[in-house]
């Protein structure tokens, strides 16, 4: 059988203020083509379908109106498990009716773990593969936080809540095939932050967990898996090189930063329970280009993008000597008449020099949120021997309202 791999389509998301609600329709009708074209048997999505935990309309749209055109297609099952954009009760709501068009969709992590089990038949009703979905985990779902813990102590039963996750479902699969008496293959989907996995500038891809980041390993997967479908970090990749344990990656770049990255989705072809992985490269919808440099660089430049015809949002980033108060006008003037649009401007020496800035070039910007804090502590002379609890506390805090689930009762 043929399944198809995808995650973080973060549908509603902007750029600088623009609204890509033409790029993700696109993306969905290419993707609904694509399973239609490659007989996809089975579509899995590991997480982050939303970019927020309250899509708008539009957004709700788009994503109904999708899995609607694939369920009326070839493709008998699609498989939902919500990343940590997403909204749990959200993307539960509807699942009782959605499982009718064979959608199934875990929003959260449940108690009874054979609930993220799910074994799949093919058009006569027998089973041809079991899927392990598995959602995104919040802290409240793999710890009990206790009084006076240490942050070693925390990240020990981060890691080992994950890891004892993962255990239990994939038992509960060998279980479930062992007594079908048949070798179908068994699919674990995740959406975490695996260790050595490859990022890129400005694709907001959050930290999950407190102070654990770096030690959240391929390891903690249960061994003999026939594949592990990937969500969170938006650069295709795969995890310690291994053909089957992979990230599919966002299928639009979220940032400037993935401009230049190839995008795909992965089809995963079945003979017997051995997986062969084949890449599809998804189209680039809404060209992105990031320019550099100082006044006759970008110029250049832009001139000679128009000269191509090009269409691309541009974000511009002036990096010359010479202080210039109209640059944005200068920019403007340049693009008029063209298809392209600017998006932004980083007039860095302007910038520089009203903000005087420690660090030259930086912008407020270049910091997240963790920056801020960080320089606040220094700014207040807090004594080194404090700021690791306070990070951590604050780390603790900024998780939790992301994790806040806003459309629960």
């Amino acid at each position: 059988m043929k399944l198809l791999h995808t995650s973080d389509w973060h549908i509603g998301r902007t750029l600088y203020g623009r609204k890509r609600y033409e790029e993700f329709e696109a993306f969905l009708a290419w993707l609904a083509e694509t399973i239609q074209r490659n007989e996809v048997d089975a579509l899995l999505v590991a997480g982050d379908v939303f970019d927020t935990s309250a899509p708008s309309n539009r957004a709700q749209e788009l994503y109904y109106r999708f899995l609607c055109r694939v369920a009326a297609s070839s493709c008998r099952h699609v498989v939902v498990v919500a990343g940590n954009h997403d909204s749990p009760s959200f993307l539960n709501a509807p699942k009782e009716l959605l499982r009718a068009l064979d959608v199934h969709v875990i929003g959260a992590a449940s108690e009874n773990r054979d609930d993220e089990v799910l074994v799949l038949g093919n058009e006569n009703g027998a089973p041809e593969l079991i899927v392990c979905a598995v959602p995104y985990l919040r802290d409240r779902d793999i710890r009990v936080a206790e009084a006076g813990e240490s942050i070693a102590d925390k990240e020990r039963k981060l890691i080992e809540g994950i890891r004892s996750h993962y255990a239990d479902v994939a038992a509960l699969a060998e279980q479930k095939r062992e007594a079908l008496g048949t070798a179908i293959p068994i699919v674990v989907m995740g959406h975490l932050f695996v260790a050595g996995g490859q990022t890129v500038e400005g694709d907001g891809v959050r930290e999950l967990y407190v102070g654990s980041l770096a030690h959240v390993t391929a390891g903690i997967f249960p061994e003999g898996l026939d594949y592990l479908a990937l969500g969170h970090l938006h650069v295709p990749q795969k995890v310690n090189g291994s053909d089957v344990i992979r990230y599919s990656g966002s299928p639009l770049p979220m940032g400037f930063g993935e401009a230049k990255q190839q995008k795909s989705v992965c089809l995963v072809e079945f003979a017997s329970a051995t997986a062969a992985v084949q890449l599809i490269d998804v189209p680039v919808f809404q060209k992105l280009e990031r320019i550099k440099g100082d006044w006759e660089e970008l110029s250049a430049r832009i001139l000679e993008l128009s000269a191509t015809g090009s269409q691309a949002w541009i974000e511009v980033i002036y990096e010359g000597d010479k202080v210039i108060g109209d640059l944005r006008e200068r920019l403007d003037a340049a693009v008029s008449g063209s298809g392209m649009e600017i998006l932004s401007v980083k007039n860095n020496r302007i910038i520089v020099r009203a903000l005087r800035l420690i660090h030259a070039g930086e912008t407020l910007d270049d910091l997240n949120v963790n920056d801020v804090f960080e320089r606040c502590l220094a700014a207040h002379d807090v004594p080194e021997d404090q700021r690791t609890e306070l990070l951590c506390a604050y780390y603790e805090t900024v998780a939790s309202l992301h994790e806040d689930d806003n459309r629960a009762e």
